[in-house]
Parts: C-alpha cells; structure tokens; sequence
C-alpha cells in the first residue's frame, strides 16, 4: 500500500510565486507605509517625501533608500518559510504524540500484533508513520514468503525502510534552501545598501562646505540597511538551525524505528 508523502509544503512554483509577492509586498510597504506623507514634516510647503525631514521611526527607515524594499522582502520571505516549515514539519510527526505512538507500535510488534501496529500507523499519518507502515507491510509479506531465506527477507525489510526514508528526507527539507539562502543574502543586501549611504555620506563632505542634511541622510541610509540586513540574517539562521535540528530528531526517531522492526524480525526468526 502506497503511503502520502508529508512535510512536503510549498510546490517550487508556489514556493516562487511566494518570492515574486514578498517583493511586491515590500515595495508597497516601502511606498505606501515608510513614504506616507505623515511620517515627514514641511510637505505642507510643497516638499516631495525625498526632500522631507522624516518625523517617526518609518519616515526614518524611508530614507533607507531603494534597497530597503529589497530587505523587507527578505524578512517576509524568511517568516512565511518558516510558517510553512513549521506547518510541514508538524505535519511530518503525525496526528498524536509521537514518543506515545512509537511506544505503543512497539507494544505491538512485541505482541506479534503486525495488524494492529498497521492501524496506528494509519491513524498516526505523518512521516515516521509512512516509514513504520512500509516495513510493516514488508515485514508481513516477506514472513509468508517462502522463496526468500532469512537473511534475504531482513535485507527486503531494511531496503524497504531505507527507501521510504530517502523518499521522506527531502520533503521534511523542502523549501530549508530559501531560508539558509536568506542568511546569506540578507547581510549581503544590506551591504550595499550601506555602501551606497557611505557613497552618498562622502559626496556630501566633499562639496566644500559639507551638506550636513545629505550627510544624515547618506548615514542614516548606511545604518538602516545594515540593520535590516543583519536582522534578517540572523532570523534566517536561528530559523535554519532550529529546523534543521527538528528534521535530524525526525531522522533519528524514522531510524530507532526502523531498527526496531527489523530487531523484532530477527528475534521472532533465529
């Protein structure tokens, strides 16, 4: 019996739709939030935002320049991974308690009860329950299988799991890429966005009389950038680890399982 593959989340082209409207996304909060005219002062005089003094923390962040859409972006992108991810993984561990579940397959295989572990792994779902349920469904039609000796049908149950873990692995992984790419990017974005307001700083110095209101500018356009690109950096990696250590428990727990069943068929055939 074929078992649904969990965990899987977002399809590719999902996946870049999702990028393609994180970016439009961005750049309306970047117009419409960042550059409402509230959050500048003398517009009442004809300013354009672009010439304004910024009153609040947004007008401020404005000024940041066109490389901030960019970086909110990748903030967006890296939240609704990890929502998605967070969604795929709690999918992969399956409806119930997971130690419970593995516990109770246990009780299962010790009580030579195959039919009854079936049905929890059908009940559980997720992607340890596809893993147990395949090398059940081996180890019952290979005890009945007379062609194949001992050591031929431990190595069908093993195979058997061994596949559906490699079937199971990538779709627990999918879409981690996005967000470890965020980590990279993210810091590099911000970058030059910085040396863009240091551009920017230095042409203002070097005017003769230094324009101290394009000079603020220039620094607050540096400093901005690196802030959003440092944050979203660091969100990107805390997120990567901690989803990535949750897949190696998930892998663990797919293995100790595996290892389980074939234990219980050694010892029920010496």
């Amino acid at each position: 019996m074929s078992t649904q593959r969990t965990g899987g989340g977002f399809s590719a082209l999902v996946a870049s739709l999702t990028i393609v409207i994180a970016l439009i996304i961005g750049f309306c909060i970047y117009k419409f939030v960042f550059g409402n005219p509230g959050n500048f002062s003398g517009l009442e005089k004809g300013e354009v935002v672009e010439a304004s003094h910024p009153l609040n923390t947004f007008g401020t962040i404005y000024k940041g320049g066109i490389i901030v859409p960019f970086l909110v972006a990748v903030n967006l992108i890296v939240i609704i991974f990890s929502v998605e991810r967070g969604f795929g993984l709690f999918s992969a561990r399956g409806k119930k308690n997971l130690n419970g579940f593995i516990a109770n397959v246990q009780e299962s295989l010790d009580n030579n009860d195959i039919a009854g572990a079936i049905e929890l792994c059908d009940s559980q779902k997720g992607s340890i329950a596809n893993v147990i349920r395949s090398g059940l469904d081996k180890y019952e039609f290979v005890q009945n299988d007379s062609s194949l000796d001992r050591e031929a049908k431990i190595e069908a149950i093993k195979k058997e799991i061994e596949d559906t873990i490699a079937l199971e692995m990538p779709m627990m992984s999918k879409n981690l890429v996005i967000i470890s790419t965020c980590a990279s990017i993210g810091t590099l974005i911000g970058l030059i966005g910085t040396v863009m307001g240091m551009i920017r700083s230095f042409e203002a110095m070097g005017a003769g009389t230094p324009d101290t209101s394009k000079l603020s500018v220039g620094i607050s356009e540096a400093l901005i950038n690196t802030f959003f690109g440092i944050f979203a950096s660091t969100l990107a990696i805390v997120v990567y680890n901690y989803f990535t250590t949750k897949v190696d428990q998930l892998t663990h727990a797919m293995d100790e399982a595996g290892y389980a069943i074939v234990q219980n068929f050694i010892s029920r055939n010496k």
